[in-house]
């Protein structure tokens, strides 16, 4: 088995890695993947193959793939991996393609493994409160089919209608109701993988508390596909809040919604959510989605408090009050669940709106302190002046984590290296105030270069022995997440 020495230890380069050669896929491949999962579960007409050749992700290199393969079982997940590991191919897990790191993007010829078909619910136990499900089940559908239990899962994507557990999973995903039910990695209680050799394992389950062993489900979370294939997940559910308090507030200064941000926590109220639009995005949605926002505001916070007790919930909303109205902000409270709806529906217009403005949209999702939510919202906009870009800036700002959202045009060049100046800028002013790469999208192909100036040199050879420990051929969603050694740093 050679190594590849532009990549040093990141893999070991399967001596008949047919994609490292450009060739078509053998027939007999096709044959065998046909034999697996049935005919017309294996995708080879180029308008299927062009579909599953991106994601979300703009300004990021993909591939074309040689096939795409839909198992529906576990076993059928072995069977493919075993090939693929004989025959040297890689695999790409993907789930819809929502994410925004370019984590299910081809980079070389192989398989695309989609979980479309495997998308039931395996399990809703409200004693425990728990459920298992497989892989392509939609955040959303999960959450319609627990409602009726008094259950919610809480991990609340931008694209919860769209995206799927196992990609959720995968990337580690956050959402609006992270600040005070926090992100994917606290509701996995535990799981099945298909690791690179074919082998099947289990971790963890319905128990509370497991000290067992490593802490397994912990790695393979957010672990974007590198390290094995999830076909179950069984995550924790909580008791839906009973009662809640929607407000929009609005600033005519930027520092001052920032402020407020830094105010709510201080008063020792965690909000289920508490979202930030700047001036641009503010406007950008109200032209997109016609909700009433106000186009004259410079900021404007959504803010959420929920819980169980009604009298708790009512003091929370009335300290956001207090801090909203001492910070100089104008505030709105939803009077029914309508409004409340129709605010929230702004919120996750925020995206599609600013995407119509342009063919090429880069999102990032640097995160800070808390405490460092406004030097980091300022930093932003002088950053898109600096470099004469279109840069509105959104997100869940009670826990630091923004969208500094760049629109431009793929085809001007000059625009292009501006765009690529501001996103390095971008992550420099996020780990200067102790902050991180990315808070819910993940690393992928979009932000690999820059993982050395988080983790060191250090943090990267640990990832290096992990992903060769686990997956020594390189077969699992390679050139994703692991850095090659000249390609860890970014100036």
């Amino acid at each position: 088995m050679a190594a590849d020495e532009h990549e040093g230890r990141l893999t070991r380069v399967h001596p008949r890695l047919i994609f490292l050669g450009g060739d078509m896929l053998d027939k007999t491949v096709i044959e065998a993947l046909q034999e697996i999962v049935g005919g017309k579960h294996v995708l080879t007409t180029k308008v299927d193959l062009v579909t599953y050749s991106f994601d979300a992700t703009a300004d990021v290199p993909r591939q074309i793939p040689d096939v795409v393969v839909m198992p529906g079982s576990t076993d059928e997940i072995r069977k493919i991996v075993n090939l693929a590991r004989t025959r040297g191919i890689a695999i790409y897990p993907r789930g819809a393609g929502t994410n925004l790191s370019g984590g299910a993007i081809p980079l070389k010829r192989g398989i695309v493994m989609s979980f479309q078909r495997m998308n039931r619910i395996l399990e809703i136990d409200p004693e425990n409160l728990t459920a298992t499900v497989q892989p392509g089940v939609v955040i959303q559908e999960l959450n319609n089919a627990i409602a009726g239990h008094g259950l919610l899962y809480p991990p609340d994507p931008g694209t919860v209608a769209t995206a799927t557990m196992g990609g959720s999973v995968a990337e580690n995903s956050g959402g609006l109701r992270g600040l005070k039910y926090g992100v994917t990695k606290h509701y996995v209680m535990g799981m099945e993988v298909v690791l690179a050799n074919g082998d099947k394992v289990r971790f963890g389950g319905k128990t509370v508390k497991n000290v067992t062993a490593y802490e397994f489900a912990s790695l393979f979370v957010g672990s974007e596909g590198t390290l094995g294939i999830m076909t179950e997940i069984t995550v924790k559910l909580i008791p839906a809040p009973k009662f809640r308090r929607t407000m929009l507030a609005t600033y005519q200064t930027i520092e001052d919604a920032g402020n407020t941000v830094a105010g709510i926590i201080k008063a020792q109220v965690i909000p289920a959510t508490l979202e930030i639009l700047d001036r641009m995005t503010i406007q950008t949605v109200e032209a997109y989605a016609h909700v009433g926002l106000p186009t004259d505001a410079e900021a404007l916070l959504l803010i959420e408090v929920d819980g169980m007790a009604e009298a708790v919930v009512e003091r929370e909303a009335a300290a956001v009050v207090k801090t909203v109205a001492a910070n100089n902000g104008v505030l709105r409270q939803a009077n029914s669940d309508a409004e409340r709806d129709q605010l929230w529906a702004a919120r996750r217009a925020a995206l599609p709106a600013l995407a119509s403005l342009n063919n090429t949209v880069v999102l990032e999702d640097a995160t800070v302190p808390r405490s460092r939510i406004t030097e980091m919202l300022v930093a932003c906009a002088n950053i898109g002046r600096k470099h004469n870009l279109v840069l509105g800036t959104f997100g869940h700002a009670g826990d630091g984590n923004l969208h500094p959202t760049i629109l431009a045009d793929k085809n001007n060049a000059d625009e292009m290296q501006r765009v690529h100046l501001a996103v390095a800028d971008i992550f420099d002013a996020a780990l200067s105030m102790g902050g991180t790469l990315s808070g819910e999208h993940g690393i992928g192909i979009a932000k690999m270069k820059f993982l050395g100036n988080e983790l060191g040199e250090s943090g990267l050879n640990l990832m290096r022995a992990i992903k060769e420990a686990l997956d020594p051929e390189g077969i699992l969603n390679p050139g994703k997440l692991v850095p090659a050694r000249e390609a860890a740093y970014a100036d």
